[in-house]
């Protein structure tokens, strides 16, 4: 019995890498309905790795939810993390998560962190922008720090954007707390729009109002973890967690209400309905959703030409489902869904297309890994 419970972690250990998804085989083609390509994998040994950005020179950027910020040179993981990332709160679905590079990064160096934070009151989201020196960030500062602190580890969002008007959006979970969503003095449950420096556009819907946060851009998210301005047109796209079911994809408007916990497609875990329905004056309907959930985290647009057939679609991760889905617009409406490498990677935690045309995906797993897509003939 006493060398049975000594051997038990190991085994347990074992059958974790058993049960851990495998990356295909290099040479495997995927067939899809309009192109064809390989699975690549650039890095492996990632903790949680919860998304990527890519520089000006080449190197990217990834995140790992325990806290630690990597380099990616010359497609080698640079085996120190970066210096002087701040301490995240690593908890439930806390900890370091978005990473993105300030649109001047070539002339300044500044890079943008979204992550979970603890200062012994509670807990919430914070945004932080320091200066890429080498592989050390100095000369930091926190610029978002959002109200009020609760307690709990889960719904913190979070994903950065920054807008054709060189604002930053930032959207931020309701920290499992619904009703945080619909009050506008409160950030929790919105997407914010901040300058690069954390200071408040005068033209931001709420300014000037004294029941609500100036930071506000939208209201009525739940746990937004995709995040996306669409090409040509300036528009912001959101996504974010329904409960059971109802995950939504939203077309963001300036000072709309998206409803939650109000309205939704979605219903409780124990299965009896949430709020008034799925629709009510005044509140916006998604573009899409989701039911049953795909538990969907990363978006982008596709806008490059090694995948033409894909250009102006919708790519969305998914970690339940853990597919890669490929939404099809005619206009702003989506009009048809395609679900890729469903079960081939695991959980799909991350979608950037990197300014190679090549379409990047991040898996939410330890260890986790960052793959590209590459075009391939068809089998």
């Amino acid at each position: 019995m006493t060398r049975a419970l000594t051997l038990l972690p190991a085994l347990l250990a074992l059958a974790g890498c058993a049960m851990a998804t495998a990356a295909p085989p290099p040479d495997r083609v995927f067939d899809t309905e309009q192109a064809s390509f390989r699975v690549v994998e650039v890095v492996g040994g990632l903790e949680h790795p919860w998304a990527v950005a890519f520089l000006p020179d080449g190197r990217m950027l990834v995140t790992e939810r325990p806290g630690r910020l990597r380099l990616v040179v010359d497609g080698q993981l640079v085996p120190e993390p970066v210096a002087g990332v701040p301490e995240v709160f690593a908890r439930g679905q806390g900890g370091l998560l978005d990473v993105v590079a300030d649109p001047d990064f070539a002339g300044n160096g500044l890079i943008y962190l979204s992550y979970a934070h603890d200062d012994g009151t509670g807990r919430t989201t914070r945004v932080l922008r320091g200066r890429l020196d080498g592989t050390a960030l100095v000369d930091s500062e926190v610029i978002f720090d959002g109200r009020p602190r609760t307690s709990g580890s889960n719904h913190f969002g979070s994903r950065l954007a920054f807008g054709p008007d060189g604002m930053l959006y930032v959207a931020m979970g309701e920290r499992q707390d619904p009703d945080r969503s619909q009050d506008l003095a409160q950030h929790p449950g919105k997407l914010m729009r901040i300058a690069p420096d954390g200071s408040v556009p005068a033209d931001n819907p709420f300014v000037g109002r004294a029941d609500a946060r100036p930071e506000i851009w939208s209201y009525g998210h739940r746990n937004p973890q995709g995040l996306a301005v669409r090409p040509g047109t300036g528009q912001i796209w959101l996504h974010e967690h329904g409960p059971r079911g109802g995950d939504e994809v939203n077309l963001i408007r300036a000072g709309a209400n998206y409803g939650w916990p109000v309205i939704t497609h979605g219903r409780a875990y124990s299965g009896l309905p949430i709020g008034e329905g799925s629709a009510k004056p005044g509140m916006e309907q998604p573009v899409h959703y989701w039911v049953p959930s795909i538990a969907p985290s990363g978006m982008a647009f596709y806008d490059g030409d090694a995948f033409p057939e894909w250009r102006g679609d919708l790519l969305v991760g998914a970690l339940r489902s853990e597919l890669l889905a490929r939404l099809e617009l005619d206009g702003d409406a989506i009009v048809a869904e395609e679900r890729m490498l469903q079960g081939e990677l695991g959980r799909i935690r991350d979608v950037r297309v990197g300014p190679d045309g090549l379409v990047y995906l991040l898996t939410d797993e330890n260890p986790g890994s960052l793959y590209r897509l590459e075009p391939a003939a068809r089998d």
